[in-house]
């Protein structure tokens, strides 16, 4: 199983937002243990998200898009899902009902055609109810391919991306990932000639090889950051084989590790 996020709005290319939804799925994600090997950015138009869904179905399995669910012009997320996938857009009177009990809540009792928009979704998809807005979260699946929209808004995204989990995401997989960290004491303990990520990775050699677990060095302001993460099909399958490893660098890099710690 691999999957890919597109996050969906000029606003993000145009650096008027931080892409804060992509961080979170790709964590979620990982949690979950599904394979994320890429995200895309797109704008607001309908050629170039066709392209990137487009591209993005050939190389992955699972897509989860952000953003171009609301109610203008310029949102057209759900469209394009539903063109690739060769289905209409139908009225959907369970979302229609929300969005008009929910407009009335904000003191709005006369839904605008733009609004309505919200109640139309792509033909034999599933459509899951958004507690905290308007625009549902919406999952189509054809085949072993599968598209899952969630909106822009965070709080939003995060409500419908947690129900998505629990009724498709965690189906997917039979395993998990855990990661644990070692950080590297800062320049403020130890030279930076001692503990930078080259001389670091210098002294860890062929465990930077591993596969399962993989090791990774990060380059951070108050010192190096080593990751080791392992696929298992529990947690504690994941920490078994992840233990060698981890006790291995420990005796490498012995005094100058400041905490090893599991990923929150």
């Amino acid at each position: 199983m691999v999957a890919e996020i597109i996050s969906v709005g000029t606003e993000l290319l145009l650096g008027n937002i931080v892409n804060t939804n992509a961080q979170y799925i790709a964590k979620e994600m990982a949690r979950l243990g599904i394979d994320l090997y890429y995200q895309s950015v797109v704008g607001d138009n309908e050629e170039r998200l066709s392209n990137v869904l487009k591209t993005a179905l050939e190389r992955s399995d699972l897509i989860i898009t952000t953003g171009g669910l609301g109610p203008t012009k310029d949102d057209l997320t759900k469209e394009v899902a539903a063109s690739y996938f060769g289905k209409q857009l139908i009225f959907d009177e369970k979302t229609y009902q929300h969005v008009k009990k929910r407009l009335e809540s904000y003191g709005i009792s006369q839904m605008t055609e733009s609004q309505k928009k919200q109640a139309m979704v792509p033909e034999g998809a599933l459509v899951i109810t958004n507690p905290e807005g308007l625009a549902p979260g919406i999952i189509m699946a054809q085949g072993n391919k599968a598209v899952i929209m969630l909106p822009g808004p965070p709080k939003e995204m995060k409500a419908l991306f947690a129900e998505c989990s629990r009724l498709y995401i965690k189906r997917l997989s039979d395993h998990v990932f855990v990661s644990i960290n070692i950080k590297i004491k800062g320049p403020d303990e130890l030279p930076l000639g001692v503990i930078g990520e080259a001389p670091i990775a210098d002294q860890l050699g062929d465990i930077l090889d591993n596969e399962n677990p993989t090791v990774a060095t990060y380059a951070k302001e108050d010192g190096v950051l080593i990751r080791v993460t392992a696929s298992g099909k529990t947690r504690e399958e994941a920490l078994v084989l992840m233990k060698p490893v981890v006790t291995k660098i420990a005796e490498i890099l012995a005094d100058k590790i400041a905490w090893v710690k599991e990923d929150a």
